[in-house]
């Protein structure tokens, strides 16, 4: 209430609106309502369900003009016969699976295909061990240390294929090689201009060495990030338990970061396996053949020998083959992510 300069109270009027606030507001729409109404003159938009849908279209599209398209194409090519013939003909006449069946009777392909799963499985386990072994140097070493080792890892793993080719090419030459002189200096002797290149298997070898060591930079590196995550109450746990480091490893480190060995292991599976430039470059699959893996194989096919069809036929298996491998894979994936 108000009281006047007489002293007379009176009461206060309760609060109203005010007459000149204008009419009274709606609230605004929500839900299905407000997403079909657009904020410019009611014009309706997409749903939002379309928006990843277009957002992706364009990679999705690229994809299929880029990949999906050759091989349908390379598929499509090895059902036919296409020799050097038929290439400068422009024919490419249907033989069903003839291609096929000529080169699972084969035994030189067969030979490659076994050859192609050691290299593979040989290469995986360095990476893998080697790798693992120096992301734990690294979270054990003094920040300076670890900073010129994660230098060194970075420039090997940037280093271009065919110039670490070169590189070990002149390592392991005949006349002026560094291995040649390294073993004659411990006293080795048949080292005076030894052949690394003579065999198949010595090319095997070196070929396998020069993928671990532009490989391992990948793993030890991600491997480091992965340690971050395990919590220092863990070791110390651990140590407090009486654990020596090869337990601490398989009783905490591999269980926090199994999920990165398996997604790690399949990455170096794949990359491995369809590994060409180091190959090739190296001593283009020779002597004799002798160093041929399965991309090798399809490329020294149609290439070099001119059957086309044939090489198409080897790239389809190399794909099969592969996904076989992977879907095993895939599973344990699956079963690590259901289990978390």
């Amino acid at each position: 209430m108000t009281v006047h300069s007489q002293g007379a109270a009176t009461a206060a009027p309760q609060d109203a609106p005010h007459e000149s606030a204008g009419p009274a507001q709606t609230p605004p729409p929500t839900g299905a309502k407000a997403a079909s109404q657009s904020p410019r003159g009611g014009r309706k938009s997409l749903p939002s369900g379309w928006l990843p849908y277009l957002l992706i279209g364009p990679a999705v599209l690229s994809m299929a003009t880029l990949l999906l398209y050759p091989l349908i194409k390379n598929i499509i090519l090895s059902f036919q016969k296409v020799d050097k013939i038929e290439f400068i003909q422009r024919k490419a006449p249907f033989n069903g699976v003839d291609n096929y069946t000529e080169l699972l009777g084969d035994s030189q392909f067969w030979t490659v295909v076994v050859r192609s799963f050691l290299f593979t499985a040989g290469n995986v386990f360095l990476i893998m061990v080697l790798g693992s072994l120096i992301g734990l140097l690294l979270n054990r070493l003094g920040k300076w240390m670890r900073l010129v080792l994660s230098m060194a890892l970075v420039m090997a793993w940037a280093m271009p294929i065919v110039a670490s080719v070169t590189v070990f090419q002149w390592l392991f030459d005949e006349q002026y090689g560094v291995m040649n002189w390294l073993m004659r200096t411990l006293g080795f002797s048949g080292y005076e201009q030894h052949n690394w290149f003579e065999t198949g298997l010595s090319t095997m070898v070196i070929i396998t060495v020069l993928v671990a060591w532009g490989s391992i930079p990948f793993v030890a590196l991600n491997m480091y990030a992965a340690l971050t995550t395990v919590s220092t109450e863990m070791y110390e746990a651990a140590r407090m338990d009486g654990a020596n480091g090869w337990q601490t490893f398989w009783q905490v480190v591999f269980p926090n970061l199994k999920s990165f060995f398996l997604v790690t292991t399949f990455l170096e599976v794949i990359w491995v396996f369809k590994a060409f430039t180091q190959v090739y470059a190296m001593n283009k699959g020779g002597p004799d053949r002798a160093s041929e893996t399965l991309t090798i194989y399809a490329y020294v096919e149609g290439q070099s020998q001119g059957h086309y069809g044939l090489a198409a036929a080897i790239s389809v298996l190399t794909i099969v083959m592969l996904v076989i491998v992977m879907s095993f894979y895939f599973r344990l994936i699956l079963k690590q992510e259901e289990e978390q």
